[in-house]
Order: structure tokens, then sequence, then C-alpha cells
């Protein structure tokens, strides 16, 4: 700085010599504190308008979900009935008869009525041929291939005696004493098991259940 008389003869006064570079200075200054208050009202426009911040908190929104139940909606329920039946003889398309082949006197007179007594076209009882030997322990039944529903009576004649030993076609000559079926088509050989029994003693009645079909119900 230099000293200066001031013209009216008073105290010298001091200029300064770098007024150019303080008032540079100032401008400065002044330029920075716009630039900080421009930057921060651009922030808080950029935070008003609601767009992300790098670094800032991330709001989120959970997102609600819900179920409904149609009570309209219709369900299908299915249900299985059953009917109580009793299976029956096949008694139709063949005749029988009884033979003696155990030794107890009546006893193929008394199983033909119990058979009658069901259902089937019985012929005369009639004893066994002596070629079997004595008495059978076990009763056999046999059936004449030739007849069509011969072996269906035969099957459903041995269920009637609650069941036999064996079924067969009969062989020629047949195992009674005239040596044939005399014109029947299922020949019961009686043996000692079945002997003077009745069929309530010798087959129980059974009951079969059977499906009697399917119905359909719908609840809405």
């Amino acid at each position: 700085m230099s000293d200066t008389r001031d013209p009216s003869g008073g105290i010298p006064r001091r200029v300064p010599r770098n007024e150019p570079a303080q008032v540079a200075g100032g401008v400065a200054i002044v330029l920075a504190v716009i630039a900080v208050v421009a930057g921060f009202l651009i922030l808080r426009s950029i935070s008003s308008s609601g767009d992300a911040v790098i670094g800032g908190p991330v709001d989120t929104t959970p997102i609600e979900t819900s179920t409904t139940v149609d009570p309209l909606a219709t369900t299908t329920t299915v249900a299985i009935e059953t009917t109580t039946t009793v299976s029956g003889p096949v008694t139709v398309g063949a005749s029988v008869i009884v033979a003696n082949a155990n030794g107890v006197s009546g006893s193929a007179g008394l199983l033909s009525d119990e058979l009658a007594g069901v259902g089937y076209s019985m012929g005369s009882p009639t004893n066994a041929s002596a070629s079997i030997g004595g008495t059978l322990e076990q009763t056999v039944v046999y059936y004449d291939s030739g007849i069509p529903a011969a072996q269906a009576v035969a099957e459903s004649v041995a269920e009637s005696l609650g069941g036999v030993s064996s079924i067969a076609p009969v062989q020629t000559p047949a195992p009674t004493q005239t040596g044939s079926l005399d014109g029947a088509g299922v020949l019961i050989m009686l043996g000692l098991d079945k002997a003077g029994r009745t069929l309530a003693e010798l087959a129980p009645a059974t009951v079969t259940e059977v499906p009697a079909g399917v119905t359909e119900t719908s609840a809405g």
C-alpha cells in the first residue's frame, strides 16, 4: 500500500494496491454460495418428483392377494350301493339221479327228495355199480358232456351239497348198477360224507353281496 496526502492537508490515507484481486475473490465466494444453493434446490426438486436418489432408501409397497370361494360351486359325490342277493341253483337243462354208494339204506331217496325240493329235475334213485369196490368215502358228481347244460347243473348240484371231492364227465359204462344214467344228464355218487343229511345241514344258505350300481348326487 502507498501513502497519499489528503489535498485538504489532513492525515494521509492508505490506498490498497491489490483491490482487483480482492474483488475477484469476493466474486468467487458469491459464485460458490450460488452453486451450493442451486445444487440444494435441484436435489430437493428431484426428491419431490418421486425419482430414486442413488444411495437413498428404497420405498417398497406390499402387494396384497386374496382368494374368493364361490359358494355356488357344484360338487359331485359318488355313492356305491350294494344289494344283497342269494345265489340260486342252476336247475334246468339236465335231470339228476342219485346213486347210493355208501351202504346207508334210503340215503339216495332222501337226497333225491331234498334236491327236488329246491327245483332240480330228479330221476329215480339207484345204486352204485359193484365196480366201485364197496363204498365211497367222498361224494362224486358226474355229468354227460353230450348235454350242453349238464356241466352247469352238475356244478350247481355240487354247490347245493356244500362241495364235493370231484366233478367230472361220466365214463362209459357209468358206475351205476345199470351201467348208464338212465336218460339223466347228471349223476351223484353219494358217499358216506353226505349220506343221510339234508341240504340245510350240508350247505347253509350263503349270502353274496354284489354291486348294484353307481349313483351321482350334486350339492349346490
